[in-house]
């Protein structure tokens, strides 16, 4: 039985039982698509790749993917998402929460079906996860790109249907709204993680979607209320409450930099990087779908609404790490924030990580950290190296 060894000058690592911390160099070796031996040093063996630079870390989870390469998930059809799912390795990421942003709840609801039916027939690519729904339960205060005209309450009925495809992996909703603290529990109670955002909550309401079982706030002080002395908002509780882990937008335009290394120093082993992408990312500058609505990529900066509203992103996941780390914050706590971190919050500690017995879904980040080559299951799907 082949048993592939990969070393590298620097690899992250994540020992049973200990925190994730990079060692030099440091080697891996897979055996059917799983991580068998994972060390630090390098082995009386001759590797079947030897990387000679750069980072060898877990391949990223993102867990909000609106879009990518010219392809909104919601209502892409199937080449859309073999093109997605076959391309997005080019980035680092093995696994994603293809996300669908507000629509009717019916809409929603035929979009996971068109979704359910098309996956099996997906190529070898990014592994899907489930779907993010972000909405259509948010706070018409804090609407962002979302259509105001979909916006509702979580009802049971609506909770029920949404959640008949077993698709549904993570649900971002408003917890001020009426009967949200209920829709908590039930999405909690199966299975699907609770995030809070697009939110006016106050820092109590969002303590309170905590208790009730939420465990994530979506692209935190973006869309929801921030950092008050009197007045705290869902940003503060995001930051103080060791059960929530606050999702970051790390492109350096939709939280300053300041900012960002605020939420990594506030909130140390929780973060989690995500890229709210849209179809324009991976695209040239011009004019795309968001959720049905036109927006437009400018030649610098995220994607837009006609109105000047910021609509998703056009960030790479590598490129989110590489701003952490050129922020100054610690490499392994940067790659943690977009493998590990991200895969334990949505029930796969099988991923995110490189340990034995973790799925052989890995990256080899550039000096630069960008993606370089990608495996996923041990099979590399993405770029050279020998």
């Amino acid at each position: 039985m082949a048993s592939p060894l990969i070393t590298a000058r620097r690899m992250i690592i994540t020992p049973a039982g200990s925190p994730t911390r990079v060692v030099s160099p440091g080697y891996v070796r897979v055996v059917d698509g799983v991580i068998a031996e994972a060390g630090e040093g390098r082995p009386n063996a001759t590797p079947d790749a030897d990387l000679p630079d750069g980072l060898l870390a877990p391949g990223l989870v993102d867990l909000q993917v609106n879009g990518f390469f010219g392809h909104d998930m919601v209502d892409a059809d199937e080449a859309g998402w073999r093109t997605v799912v076959s391309r997005l390795p080019e980035t680092g990421v093995t696994a994603f929460l293809p996300t669908f942003i507000t629509a009717p709840v019916g809409t929603q609801a035929a979009a996971l079906q068109r979704a359910r039916d098309l996956l099996p027939g997906l190529p070898d690519g990014t592994r899907v996860l489930g779907v993010h729904l972000e909405g259509p339960f948010l706070s018409e205060k804090r609407k962002g790109a979302h259509n105001a005209e979909y916006l509702t309450d979580p009802a049971p009925g609506a909770i029920k249907t949404l959640l008949e495809t077993g698709l549904v992996k993570l649900v971002t909703l408003a917890p001020e709204r009426d009967g949200a603290l209920d829709a908590v529990r039930t999405l909690t109670e199966a299975g699907v993680l609770v995030s809070v955002g697009h939110s006016d909550a106050t820092a109590a309401q969002t303590k309170a979607a905590a208790d009730a079982g939420a465990r994530m706030v979506t692209h935190i002080f973006n869309a929801q209320t921030g950092v008050h002395h009197r007045d705290p908002g869902v940003a503060v509780q995001a930051l103080i409450d060791d059960r929530l882990s606050p999702g970051l937008i790390l492109d350096l335009h939709h939280v300053a930099p300041e900012v960002a290394e605020l939420v990594f120093r506030a909130a140390a082993g929780r973060v989690v990087l995500v890229t709210d992408a849209a179809a324009s990312a991976g695209m040239p500058p011009g004019t795309y779908e968001l959720g049905g609505e036109p927006i437009t990529m400018p030649e610098q900066g995220p994607p837009l609404r006609a109105d000047g509203t910021i609509a998703g992103s056009g960030l790479r996941l590598d490129e989110a790490v590489g701003n952490a780390i050129g922020l100054g914050i610690d490499t392994a706590a940067a790659v943690d924030a977009a493998t590990r971190v991200p895969a334990d919050l949505i029930g796969r500690p099988d991923l995110g990580r490189i340990t034995p017995g973790a799925a052989a879904d890995l990256v080899w980040l550039g000096p630069g950290h960008r993606a370089l080559a990608t495996w996923v299951n041990g099979q590399k799907l993405f770029g050279g190296g020998s």
